[in-house]
């Protein structure tokens, strides 16, 4: 067995754990709204976030390639949920950095949108 099949297996075997994972933790999430008979925005950003792992793991799968975009919207999702956690009672400076940051990552999708709508 050649070096380059042993690494795609293990990826592709990491790849299912990841999605197993990821479909288990909604599950924990969803009984835990159940049980709290409540959801809230970050509850939901939450949930997109799984969603969108599991979207990337699907592009994945039927193209043999992650679009960089798709990390990048999890990552602007999970600041986005971190400036909720944070509250009225975080400090300013913290929200300033986390805001900056989802602006440079729309940028930078912004920039890739536009440089693949040109090829």
């Amino acid at each position: 067995m050649s070096i380059k099949r042993i690494i795609d297996l293990t990826e592709k075997s990491f790849l299912v754990i990841i999605a197993l994972f990821t479909v288990g933790a909604m599950v924990q999430e969803v009984m835990v709204l159940i049980e709290q008979r409540r959801v809230e925005l970050k509850d939901l950003l939450l949930m997109f976030i799984y969603a969108e792992v599991l979207g990337m793991l699907g592009a994945f799968y039927s193209s043999h390639r992650i679009p960089i975009t798709i990390p990048l919207i999890i990552a602007m999702t999970a600041l986005s949920r971190l400036i909720i956690l944070q509250g009225k009672d975080g400090d300013p400076t913290i929200l300033l950095y986390e805001s900056g940051s989802i602006l440079l990552i729309a940028v930078a999708c912004w920039v890739i949108s536009n440089l693949h709508d040109r090829d």
